[in-house]
């Protein structure tokens, strides 16, 4: 999220028909510097105060025994108020036992004047903590049966900015344009702060409606497709609107205003012509906007290249503009405060990533703002140049590693935290904007660089959209697809980049003679108490005299390797991953005239005597002669299972943590590899 709204409207209109020539971006330092990820990181956490996150362990209990199919949203709402009211029909399907109560969430402050089920008035209602009700039914649904519940309510929105970026239906005047706005924003828990819904990230409705009546001078933005606009009296209209798409219930949305219509086409390849409409506050706003607006379409296009056809072809894409602080990726239609190159692209990159596939867990954000993010950098290097992008992910790198000091107001280094989320209460940490975004985007960079395909890593985007299209996944689903494509074992990644904290730094030192290019690389890492070694390849640059290169890509598969190179004309200069590739912190690449011969770079590894093995709980190292090394422990698939210090006085490696089988174990002194045993951990 960044935030974004999307509306579409039939009404009054201002539609280019005509594409206009977009031309090259040339970027403004916001968009090379991420601040528009910043804004809309900012506008989820900054008032966020602390709440419930979501409901009631026995409520959510009672809301597993039904899965929704259907919302219809039947709504009053002005412009310049948070009060609501009307009625919102629910369609769902029992489980496997008979339904005798139906529970939703309701914010406290609404009256709710009835619940009716399959046509019965209930018999009673309990409502409990913020937003937990239940009613009684008259009659109780059989098992694995369809019903429908219409709740009558009304009341006003609440005001405790208790939502990711603010409120949850807010209204405010934007003083640059001088227009009133009421708007929804209900992630990640706070959609029942305005209408009554169950807060389940795994069960999406199958399709939605939303209706609103208003004002006849305001126009409503909201997901899917105008179906119609019906003159009421009292100079009021209703805006009619239909998706029938699979939608998580907090991207449902609305957006209320005197909006003027702009509307302009993409057309992706192997699809249809897609409207995009745009819902802007009046002239000046789309005078100040139009040509960051018209850059819409070709995005658009790009990403169904790279990701799939756009998942929502057969409804819209647009914008529905509110004074929201960032953007909002609202299904079909995002609300935005402005038009910048960077908000633009992640927001529309939401509807793949967070809109089409949902995140089935709050603590696997990254699979939403994560991709989004890295759908900046794929619009900057496709639409600007290739030094906007480079500064871009230099940003970003910058800023997973370094946190904002209040005090100090500065950027201060920030050696841990992971892209896992460890606590989905905290609205906050969900949407970290160092860890959630910059350090989740350059995650998806280094797994484009594990693959080296690019042709593999845009299939496995688009297989991870074809396959969960529609549905939500989780970081596990995401692994298995990579793997697919690696065609290897990937959970030591995941282990270290996913639910790991930190980053290696790299200390390099190189010398060339007779023949030869000695690399000596030392891995260290911020965090070593929570990831002690990351395992990755390495490239490095080698720049000779006249001018040419040469690149090597080497595994970093222990603290310390040494390699010698065969390589003759005169290296000047060494970089070391020169194309940014890797999170890292800041190294070192000296040339050492002193570094080790050739022959210790070749010396073969020592074999070790190891008892008992088979081991059970502990393997005892023979001939350990070192005061202190580093133990590291390998299974059949190559990946790090154990790493463990061995003294003189102790040098036994404790394996009870280990499944049985086959193992591979390493000794690492200062220069790398210095002795090696096979053993087998039995049952």
């Amino acid at each position: 999220m960044r935030l974004a709204t999307r509306f579409l409207v039939l009404g009054c209109l201002l539609a280019g028909v005509a594409r206009a020539q977009v031309p090259t971006y040339q970027p403004a330092a916001p968009d090379r510097e991420g601040a528009a990820a910043e804004a809309c990181a900012r506008a989820h956490t900054g008032s966020a105060v602390t709440r419930p996150a979501y409901a009631s362990l026995g409520h959510r209990q009672q809301m597993a025994r039904y899965d929704v199919t259907y919302y219809k949203l039947d709504l009053r709402l002005a412009n310049t108020s948070r009060a609501v009211s009307g009625v919102v029909t629910l369609r769902a399907r029992t489980g496997s036992q008979p339904l005798d109560s139906l529970a939703f969430e309701l914010y406290t402050t609404y009256t709710i004047d009835s619940v009716v089920v399959d046509g019965r008035r209930s018999r009673g209602l309990t409502r409990r903590a913020l937003g937990d009700v239940t009613a009684g039914l008259a009659t109780a649904v059989a098992p694995n049966a369809p019903f429908s519940a219409l709740i009558y309510y009304r009341g006003t929105a609440p005001n405790g900015n208790a939502a990711a970026i603010g409120n949850a239906l807010n209204t405010r005047v934007d003083t640059r344009y001088g227009v009133s706005t009421t708007w929804s924003l209900s992630e990640p828990y706070n959609a029942y702060e305005w209408w009554p819904c169950k807060q389940v990230l795994t069960d999406k409705a199958d399709s939605s409606d939303v209706w609103v009546t208003t004002s006849g001078a305001n126009k409503v933005g909201s997901n899917g497709v105008l179906e119609r606009v019906t003159s009421l009296p009292g100079n009021e209209v209703r805006y009619e609107w239909k998706s029938r798409n699979p939608i998580a219930y907090y991207l449902i949305s609305v957006a209320v205003a005197p909006y003027l219509e702009y509307v302009n086409y993409a057309t992706p390849g192997g699809g249809p012509r897609i409207p995009i409409v745009n819902y802007v506050y009046n002239q000046a706003a789309l005078n100040d906007y139009r040509a960051e607006i018209d850059r819409t379409p070709g995005f658009l296009e790009f990403f169904s290249e790279v990701a799939g056809l756009y998942p929502f072809a057969g409804e819209k894409y647009g914008h529905s503009m509110a004074p929201i602080g960032g953007g909002m990726e609202h299904q079909t239609m995002t609300t935005q405060d402005g038009f910048t190159f960077t908000l633009t692209a992640h927001e529309l990159f939401h509807q793949w990533f967070g809109d089409n596939v949902t995140c089935g867990a709050w603590e696997d954000i990254w699979l939403n703002e994560g991709f989004a993010s890295y759908g900046e950098y794929l619009a900057l290097n496709r639409f600007s140049t290739p030094g906007a992008a480079r500064d871009w992910l230099a940003d970003a790198h910058y800023r997973a590693t370094h946190q904002y000091d209040g005090g100090s107001r500065q950027w201060v280094p920030a050696p841990g935290g992971s892209v896992f989320v460890p606590d989905t209460s905290s609205v906050g940490r969900i949407f970290s904007y160092r860890l959630s975004y910059k350090k989740a985007a350059s995650v998806v960079h280094m797994l484009r660089y594990l693959l080296h395909d690019d042709t593999k890593f845009f299939r496995a985007l688009r297989t991870y959209q074809s396959t969960y299209a529609g549905r939500t996944a989780r970081t596990r689903d995401l692994q298995r697809l990579f793997e697919a494509e690696a065609g290897r074992d990937l959970q030591y990644f995941f282990d270290q980049w996913f639910r790991g904290e930190g980053f290696p730094s790299f200390a390099v030192r190189w010398n060339q003679a007779n023949g030869l290019l000695y690399l000596h690389n030392t891995e260290t890492v911020s965090l070593p108490a929570v990831t002690p070694f990351f395992d990755t390849d390495v490239e490095y640059r080698l720049t000779f005299t006249d001018g040419s290169t040469r690149t090597l890509r080497l595994h970093q598969n222990q603290p310390v390797v040494s390699v010698a190179v065969a390589e003759s004309r005169p290296v000047v200069r060494v970089e070391v991953d020169p194309e940014q590739w890797l999170l890292s912190g800041a190294g070192s690449v000296v040339r050492d005239a002193g570094l080790v011969t050739s022959q210790r770079v070749a010396a073969a590894p020592a074999p070790l005597t190891v008892y008992p093995n088979p081991c059970r709980d502990q393997l005892h190292v023979a001939d350990f002669g070192g005061s202190r090394a580093q133990a590291e422990v390998t299974d059949a698939t190559g990946r790090v299972v154990l790493r463990q210090v061995l003294t003189a006085t102790r040098p036994v490696l404790l394996t009870t943590t280990l499944l049985p089988g086959l193992y591979h174990l390493r000794i690492l002194g200062p220069d790398g590899l210095v002795a090696q045993a096979r053993f087998v951990r039995a049952d």
